[in-house]
């Protein structure tokens, strides 16, 4: 019974340690990089890009620095309007092999403290106009370049708002700085699928079936009647009861 909770104990112990190891692992990991998160949403006249920068603690004080162009340990919103600019200008964007100009729309920076300790997130929103596309396949490739030394990228297409757009396929580099999405344009105003027109043929029928009163028949028509002679006299036949 002892030998049996013994080995008990010790595979506990082992588990224990071996998951300590792995969040020991994954935090250093993370704290020697800047995680760079974006989410691509394709629609029809526009791509909207929601970018996530996420600097470890070991790189958190370089980030800063860069952003901090005067040195006096605060982030002005010049300064905080500047690096939007900068990360968004090391972005690319293009439609089918054509560039895209993308324009910074909202960012937000956490507090220093938070930030420092690798804590902190800089949200950056960006925002790119398609041209006039046909409808049928097309494909837009994403390209982020910011601090390439140093940071760990990730890139995910959101299922489209509208559903004029659908998302094929989506392809990666290794790094995951690189993001093709394979995406198909439907016209405007398509005309509905035919099961769905039966579909509503066949429900407006049976409302007005069951709009009918129960019960209901048709009325025969009243036969005319006409006037006959009884000894040169016109007189009217007697009403049938």
């Amino acid at each position: 019974m002892s030998a049996s909770r013994s080995s008990v104990g010790r595979a506990s112990a082992f588990l224990f340690l071996m998951m300590a190891a792995a969040v020991d692992t994954l935090s250093a990991h993370r704290r020697d990089e800047y995680l760079q998160a974006a989410r691509i949403d394709v629609e029809p006249e526009l791509v909207n890009i929601t970018l996530d920068l996420t600097p470890g603690i070991d790189v958190a004080d370089a980030v800063m620095a860069d952003i901090d162009q005067d040195g006096d340990a605060a982030l002005s919103e010049s300064e905080k309007d500047g690096y939007a600019a900068r990360v968004a200008g090391g972005l690319t964007l293009d439609v089918d092999g054509q560039p895209l100009r993308v324009d910074t729309v909202e960012v937000s920076f956490p507090g220093i403290t938070a930030f420092r300790r690798g804590e902190g997130t800089i949200q950056l929103q960006v925002r790119a106009r398609l041209p006039r596309l046909s409808s049928g396949r097309h494909y837009l490739r994403f390209r982020n370049v910011e601090r390439r030394a140093t940071s760990v990228y990730l890139a995910n297409a959101l299922v489209p708002e509208s559903d004029m757009v659908s998302v094929t396929g989506q392809r990666r580099t290794p790094s995951q700085s690189e993001l093709t999405i394979d995406f198909t344009l439907e016209p405007e105003g398509r005309p509905l699928p035919i099961w769905l027109l039966t579909t509503l043929a066949a429900g407006a029928g049976l409302v007005l079936l069951l709009a009918l009163p129960s019960g209901s028949k048709a009325r025969r028509p009243k036969p005319m009647l006409r006037p006959y002679h009884v000894n040169g006299a016109s007189t009217q036949p007697p009403t049938a009861l």
